[in-house]
């Protein structure tokens, strides 16, 4: 048995409302996905997201990889030799690892379709059931508390609010948010990347002598600024999550060494796919780190990937999995879905998506 071909699919599509954040705006997903098949015809998928704020993804060079580098790597070798496969992946070229995860996923993916095994189970977990935050797009305190009063209506009890694109006004937004929800709903915050160290460190306490109840701030400071980062963390109270601080397990070890925060946020498109985030997770877990599992603006495949991982392997936290939830119209078929707050898996087997638009589509073998 072997793989007998690689081919790549450009995804695009609208989300029902806008997604703002201190790095970005955007109304689509534009997304690449891997199919993999093996010599009996079965396909297994993964996904590059387009992140060009973030990591520098991009559809062109995710396509430009799996097409030139890492398919005619796999074709005529064996799927069942999964860690081995991932590994030349892994080692097949520098960065890229949006390419290299949407690669690992469609190995993992087709490994369990072989096995006739849901993804989950591969991972070693039996939990089809995986509960997700929400996120609140950046906007003024008016427009956050009826965005906050609409999700929690509908059944989400963690929101996370985008800040830092305007920091003289996150705490009266955080503030207004907590009095149109009330005490229960948790609230955390992601300022990606939009604070300075003494900007963050005043605006947290604010929020602490307000009592505003605050989970945890994510990426409060430029994510190269791991010495800001440790500030911060070590004149709060509030546990600070690093997000584009860490992308593989050398910023992982920097950011555990130098104290510079109290969780981490793994995501299959920045550290290289299910493997390097399994490594991740344990790094973490052993030196006393909290965890959650994020997700890129993706679609159905990667999002049902990195909720099979956190179904398999748990987080300290509720896991951040919504990116799906905002696309108007499902570019796949098939795959995980919403119901409320919670991420449903497939009882099928792999991740469960059982087609992709066949455009824009790129073959080897």
């Amino acid at each position: 048995m072997t793989i007998a071909s690689v081919r790549t699919h450009h995804l695009s599509a609208p989300l029902h409302t806008p997604f703002v954040t201190a790095l970005r705006r955007t109304t689509t997903v534009e997304t690449l996905a891997v199919e993999i098949t093996d010599s009996d015809g079965r396909s297994g998928f993964g996904e590059a997201p387009q992140v060009w704020q973030v990591t520098g993804a991009s559809v062109g060079g995710a396509d430009a990889c799996v097409t030139e580098m890492l398919g005619p790597l796999l074709v005529g070798r064996d799927p069942d030799d999964l860690v081995a496969r991932c590994d030349e992946v892994r080692r097949a070229v520098a960065g890229n690892e949006a390419a290299k995860a949407a690669v690992d996923i469609a190995l993992h993916d087709l490994a369990a379709r072989r096995l006739g095994v849901p993804l989950v189970r591969l991972l070693g977990g039996t939990s089809r059931r995986v509960p997700t935050d929400v996120t609140l797009a950046a906007g003024d305190a008016v427009d956050l508390a009826a965005k906050a009063q609409q999700r929690t209506s509908e059944g989400f009890t963690v929101l996370k609010l985008k800040v830092g694109a305007d920091p003289a006004g996150d705490l009266a937004r955080v503030r207004a948010v907590r009095a149109a929800i009330g005490a229960e709903p948790k609230i955390r915050l992601d300022a990606n990347q939009g604070w300075t160290p003494r900007e963050a460190v005043r605006i947290i306490r604010g929020i602490e002598e307000a009592g505003l109840d605050v989970e945890l701030v994510e990426q409060p400071v430029p994510h190269w600024d791991i010495e800001g980062l440790a500030w911060v963390t070590d004149r709060v109270d509030i546990p600070i999550l690093a997000d584009e601080s860490v992308l593989g397990v050398r910023d992982l070890v920097e950011v555990i060494r130098r104290r510079a925060a109290d969780m981490v946020n793994v995501k299959l498109a920045k550290c290289g796919g299910l493997g390097p985030a399994r490594t991740l997770l344990e790094l973490a877990t052993a030196h006393g780190l909290g965890t959650i599992v994020g997700s890129m603006m993706e679609s159905q495949i990667g999002v049902g990937a990195a909720a099979s991982l956190v179904a398999a392997y748990g987080t300290s936290a509720v896991s951040d999995l919504d990116a799906a939830w905002w696309i108007a119209s499902s570019p796949v078929q098939g795959g995980m879905r919403y119901d409320g707050a919670t991420v449903v898996l497939p009882d099928s087997p792999g991740l469960g998506i059982t087609g992709l638009p066949e455009k824009n589509i790129r073959v080897n073998g």
